[in-house]
């Protein structure tokens, strides 16, 4: 077998149109990418084989009639190497966190350590077949145990399942591992607290695990309004979500207090665990009195996530809920002082079940356990530091430039609103983020959290130098400027510089299926 390249049916250098003309050099250079079906053209090969000396046989003798196509399948025909460069060329058209400054609130998009992708690559990882048997795979069950213990250490949590395949999926298993406990004891309850500033998956997974939402206000400082959630609690109550910080990245000073309150009518708190990067090594959420902890591990322990996965979402529990863990679980089965440990598989005895595939996105758990082990203890606490330090001099810097609706010490990530910017040009927080990508950073996340008026959350993570926060602060300060200062169009029609223009949001949502005719 050999790769015949472009020698395969080519017809020449340039790509061609799907009639099979070959199309001009200025089309190869023009602003937009050609489609794939653009640079087709009929019997083009991107490889072939060799001579097999295997016959060809009819396909009327391979494939019941049932089962064939009427006519052939609609699929570009490209040579290797009009294929790799096309694919190439669209790659550098994409932002990254590899190329700058990725300040996404609440998302946690910083640099993902190269070293991490090498582990995960190590053939004696990434080789082994998921079905293989647990006294094949010692190394990998060392791993995953490992990597269980770590966590929990983390957390101040007693045990967690590994599962989960991101933060939605962990969000569901906490609340089916709530639902669990409470049944158990013949205690069903339907209703779930969560703040007017959760995320929005919150909501959502409180209604696919079956509970009523019951919304609590913030107050003036940002943070659980306790007045209001003591008028909500109940013995009806089967517990409150939470992440701390929030999601305005404030520390939720009244924690004890919640948890103490919530425990005392027999309901369970709920660590979402999207801001754990503002408190690693720093205070843990079993101290603070929660029972489920959920981990985005391709936020906070760095590994690479964006575009539908992969991602990895633990769950670590008390000591309660422990019996109620998703199996089979990775555990310790023997071994001793002088012999090597051994490992198996284990399930709970009122395990509520699986909830992935084999043993969840492993080679994303095995690129979590090498940031954990390269950064250790200290490390892991100087990433919390720093990110709560560059989010505090983003605020500090903005303050004057931008409304700051909670202008006091922030956590990782900093709310900042852009209502001052509204006249004379009516200019929006979309219109804000929009800028930003001509001047070389990705947006921020915009109109989230909803409390907050033209909202732009800014996380400039850990992983960014002094020198690029400058640089972020004075393009925030130069669009500042150009929204009161320069034609309003300036920033309403931006991006100017982008591969792609602005599109239209509302439509990309409710044409699911595009068209190409309205082209500009």
């Amino acid at each position: 077998m050999t790769a015949a390249g472009a020698g395969a049916g080519d017809r020449g250098n340039l790509p061609s149109t799907p009639g099979g003309q070959a199309l001009s050099a200025p089309l190869l250079g023009r602003a937009e990418e050609p489609t794939l079906f653009e640079h087709s053209s009929p019997g083009r090969k991107a490889w072939s084989f060799r001579t097999t000396g295997i016959p060809e046989l009819p396909r009327e003798e391979l494939v019941p009639s049932d089962h064939r196509r009427t006519a052939p399948v609609p699929v570009a025909e490209v040579s290797e190497r009009d294929l790799v460069a096309h694919f190439t060329r669209l790659s550098h058209r994409q932002f990254s966190v590899d190329l700058g400054a990725y300040p996404l609130g609440s998302c946690t998009m910083k640099y993902n350590p190269k070293v991490c992708d090498a582990v995960a690559a190590l053939p004696g990882l990434a080789g082994v077949h998921p079905a293989a048997p647990a006294s094949l795979t010692q190394g990998w069950l060392r791993l995953l145990v490992d990597l269980e213990a770590a966590l929990c250490e983390i957390t101040g949590m007693a045990a967690a399942t590994l599962q989960p395949a991101a933060g939605a999926a962990g969000e569901l298993t906490g609340l089916l591992l709530m639902r669990a406990w409470h049944e158990a004891r013949g205690d069903a309850r339907h209703k779930v607290i969560i703040p007017d500033s959760a995320h929005g998956t919150n909501p959502a997974s409180v209604t696919l695990g079956g509970y009523e939402v019951v919304t609590v206000p913030s107050d003036e400082r940002g943070c659980v309004d306790m007045a209001a959630l003591a008028g909500v609690l109940d013995e009806d109550v089967a517990g409150i979500m939470l992440t701390n910080p929030n999601t305005l990245g404030l520390f939720e000073e009244d924690i004890a207090a919640i948890a103490a309150s919530v425990h005392r009518v027999g309901g369970l708190l709920y660590y979402d665990g999207a801001n754990l990067n503002a408190i690693l090594g720093l205070v843990r959420p079993g101290d603070m009195g929660f029972d489920i902890v959920h981990m985005n591990l391709h936020k906070t322990f760095a590994t690479p996530h964006g575009g539908g996965g992969p991602g990895a979402g633990p769950v670590a529990v008390s000591e309660r809920l422990v019996p109620f863990l998703p199996g089979p679980r990775p555990v310790r089965v023997g071994g001793g002082t002088d012999d090597p440990p051994v490992y198996g598989w284990s399930t709970p005895e009122r395990s509520i079940g699986r909830m992935h595939s084999w043993h969840g996105n492993a080679l994303v758990l095995a690129r979590a356990l090498a940031y954990l082990t390269l950064h250790g203890r200290d490390g892991l606490r100087s990433v919390a530091e720093i990110a709560v330090l560059n989010a505090n001099w983003i605020r500090q810097r903005l303050s004057g430039t931008y409304d700051i609706p909670f202008d006091r010490p922030c956590m990782h990530e900093v709310v900042v609103s852009a209502r001052n910017l509204r006249q004379p040009n009516g200019v929006r927080a979309l219109d804000v983020a929009k800028r930003l990508l001509d001047k070389g950073f990705h947006s921020p996340t915009v109109y989230f959290p909803l409390i907050v008026e033209e909202a732009l959350m800014i996380e400039p993570t850990e992983t960014e130098s002094p020198q690029t926060l400058e640089a972020l602060a004075s393009a925030f300060e130069a669009i500042a400027y150009e929204a009161t200062s320069l034609p309003a169009d300036t920033l309403t029609d931006a991006p100017h510089h982008t591969p792609v223009r602005r599109v239209d949001e509302a439509r990309a949502a409710r044409t699911l299926i595009p068209t190409f005719d309205a082209r500009p």
